[in-house]
């Protein structure tokens, strides 16, 4: 009787809840907090971060405990078995709620899950959790591929820029000297370079070293710096064209224009498209590699933090100065808007973050440099934080602006199936009006702004450069041969000048007692060793690039117009100041008569010396072949020299029966010097010729 007792009981309470649940229309609802319409995104394997969980009214809205909850996986990816519901059946609380723990497949992919009361169906008694599972390892694929796809991102900026010198040639050097103090013309000029070396850094470095050089002075660098900012902002719009998908193709195209053609033009050509290629597959895998990132709280909530503008600036700017490209680094940002990860509002911010830091690289540069070199880094620098500074307190506006101006989301879907097409072309855009804009505020004051930077860096007494220190020679311009080779040719002329003052020199003590003077001639011929041997390791590291002939045969002109000046402080520090100090020990003295012939034939070797250093300098056919005429008429007047000490000998000259062997000597030696001069002219001319077959002059090795 007591059994039967409890099993009437326990039928009475199941068919009164029953009978409870059909009469007030049961339903299901889902806590405020969650969004079961809409896609949950985790991990596959793990746990979801919180239980699927429903709870059971009434159609007063009123909580039913007690009733029955099905959980079940009604949509999965292929050949995904693993997934786990702890409670496939649950019974709602006294607050009606009902909750399981889920663990995700191994697999990744879309899992669907329903909720429904038992035994009752439609719409109001059942609800849906769709997850998205990302892959497992989907951190360290992430990692991977965005340090990967920076690379090749990187690797193919460097490509497509080596291809564009190399095919520009030596032109781009003639471009940059071309630089007047018409700033319309030195923008235009920063602009080109700028979209030929690919980076606005490595173009105000070669300012910086041109400044160094004396090739440019610093205000012609003004309107250049300018120009690099607009060239910076037509490899963004390149780079925001949604060509990703054919990214292979123009890969593939490079690679036939490269390595199947002989002509070295086409060949580089075929470098600067293998290059854009290899970036556009960069940035594929860069933006393959962040699809997680759209869906991961913590970097959404990084990247809401970046809509702060000083914060936003802040991090572009430490972005560039890591990487050392501004494109690089707003390619990033590119990125993140060909996600939907970032808005047009968040972004202005890094972008000007990443102009300023793109002057990092230059400050870089000018540590070690002279106060010009010094006001062409300041100058990009206070050009890019002052730009900055206006402009920030317009981001809105600009960012209408640019929306006003850029193509909308319908014209955009039409070219590409991402929703959030349009956003890297606004990024892009907002780069460009922010640097076009910035170069006309302050285009029109150049002269003033020069006057203000020489103010806060005015000029100051140069530190002694060590004699065992280069001055010119930059190692980062060395991929750029033909700007490379005005900075070796500009330390050779800067040694050649010392070789003058060695030359004009020598000749006081073979007339006046001072041997202190030979202490300087011997300390200047330390000095030249070493930075003619230092110009020549730079040469032959130049000589190493793929060079197109006239660049290679200009390299070598240099090289051996070097070797020949090193020759002349050779001559001059061992064997002229060595029969120096002879005649200063043995108090030796010329006749007035030999006295004045050796004077005017020095003269003669020190102009010789002088026009050697100016056809180096600028080789003109005229000016080349005066110093050949020069030298045929002292050699042969070399005899001429000798008759007349001769005939002093002759008459029993006392000076110059003692000073004789040194006397034929030092005209041999004056004589020795002009021949190495000629020999620079014949350099220069492209006519190089021995006088002596190929036989080398014992005596000068």
């Amino acid at each position: 009787m007591k059994k039967l007792f409890f099993i009437i009981l326990f039928f009475s309470i199941f068919f009164s809840a029953s009978a409870n649940i059909d009469s007030l229309k049961p339903s299901l609802k889902v806590p405020e907090a969650k969004r079961y319409t809409e896609s949950l995104f985790t991990t596959a394997g793990k746990y979801l971060d919180e239980p699927f969980t429903v709870f059971v009214i009434d159609s007063n809205k009123n909580p039913i405990p007690s009733a029955p909850v099905l959980f079940e996986l009604i949509s999965h990816p292929e050949n995904e078995h693993k997934t786990k519901i702890e409670k496939s059946l649950s019974f709602t609380d006294s607050t009606g709620k009902a909750e399981t723990n889920i663990k995700l497949g191994e697999t990744e992919g879309t899992y669907i899950f329903s909720a429904r009361i038992k035994d009752y169906y439609g719409d109001a008694s059942q609800v849906y959790l769709t997850v998205v599972a990302r892959e497992k390892s989907w951190v360290l694929l992430l990692v991977s591929g965005m340090i990967g796809g920076l690379g090749l991102f990187l690797f193919g900026m460097y490509m497509l820029s080596e291809g564009l010198k190399k095919a520009a040639g030596s032109k781009m050097r003639n471009i940059l000297n071309k630089a007047t103090n018409n700033r319309f013309v030195a923008v235009g000029i920063g602009t080109l370079i700028t979209i030929i070396v690919q980076s606005s850094s490595a173009t105000t470095v070669m300012l910086v070293s041109f400044v160094q050089a004396n090739l440019l002075t610093f205000v012609q660098t003004l309107g250049v710096i300018l120009g690099a900012g607009i060239g910076t902002t037509i490899t963004l719009q390149l780079i925001a064209f949604k060509i990703t998908d054919f990214a292979l193709l123009i890969i593939g195209l490079g690679f036939i224009l490269y390595f199947f053609t002989k002509s070295k033009k086409i060949k580089s050509i075929g470098e600067a498209v293998l290059g854009f290629g290899i970036l556009f597959y960069g940035m594929h895998i860069m933006s393959s590699a962040m699809v997680p990132l759209r869906t991961f709280p913590l970097f959404l909530d990084i990247l809401l933090q970046l809509e702060n503008p000083i914060l936003g600036i802040l991090v572009g700017t430490l972005i560039t100065a890591l990487i050392q490209s501004s494109a690089a680094s707003l390619g990033l940002v590119l990125i993140l808007g060909m996600q939907g990860l970032i808005t047009l509002e968040a972004a202005i911010p890094l972008i000007f973050g990443a102009n300023i830091g793109t002057s990092v690289t230059a400050i870089l540069a000018s540590i070690n440099s002279n106060r010009d070199a010094k006001r062409v880094a300041f100058a990009h620098t206070l050009f890019k934080v002052v730009a900055v500074v206006i402009f920030l307190w317009f981001i809105p506006t600009l960012a209408e602006f640019v929306k006003a101006i850029s193509p909308t989301i319908d014209s955009m879907n039409l070219i590409s199936d991402s929703e959030f097409a349009y956003i890297p072309r606004q990024i892009a855009n907002a780069h460009t009006v922010f640097n076009l804009l910035s170069t006309l505020i302050f285009l029109p004051f150049l002269t003033p702004i020069s006057k203000l930077i020489h103010k806060l860096l005015p000029d100051k007494p140069e530190e002694e450069i060590s004699p065992y220190e280069t001055k010119f020679l930059e190692d980062s311009l060395i991929t750029t041969p033909s700007l490379a080779l005005n900075l070796a040719k500009a330390e050779v002329l800067n040694f050649a000048k010392k070789v003058k003052t060695m030359t004009e020199m020598i000749i006081i003590p073979f007339f006046e007692d001072k041997p202190e003077i030979l202490d300087e001639i011997k300390e200047m011929e330390k000095e030249i060793d070493f930075v003619q041997y230092k110009t020549a390791k730079y040469l032959t590291k130049i000589s190493q690039q793929d060079l197109d002939e006239s660049t290679a045969e200009e390299s070598f002109q240099i090289l051996q117009c070097s070797a020949e000046f090193e020759l002349i402080a050779d001559l001059i520090s061992s064997r002229l100041r060595m029969l120096a100090k002879k005649r200063i020990k043995y108090n030796l003295n010329f006749s007035q008569e030999g006295k004045a012939e050796l004077s005017k034939f020095h003269l003669q070797t020190v102009k010789q010396v002088a026009r050697a250093i100016d056809v180096f300098k600028e080789t003109k056919f005229e000016r080349g072949k005066k110093l050949e005429r020069k030298y045929q008429k002292y050699k042969a007047g070399e005899l001429d020299l000798k008759r007349a000490h001769f005939e002093r000998l002759r008459q029993d000259i006392p000076e110059a029966i003692q000073t004789n062997e040194m006397h034929l000597e030092l005209i041999d030696l004056f004589l020795r010097i002009n021949r190495h001069a000629a020999t620079i002219g014949r350099i220069m001319m492209g006519a190089v010729e021995s006088e002596n077959g190929n036989e080398p002059d014992p005596d000068e090795n």
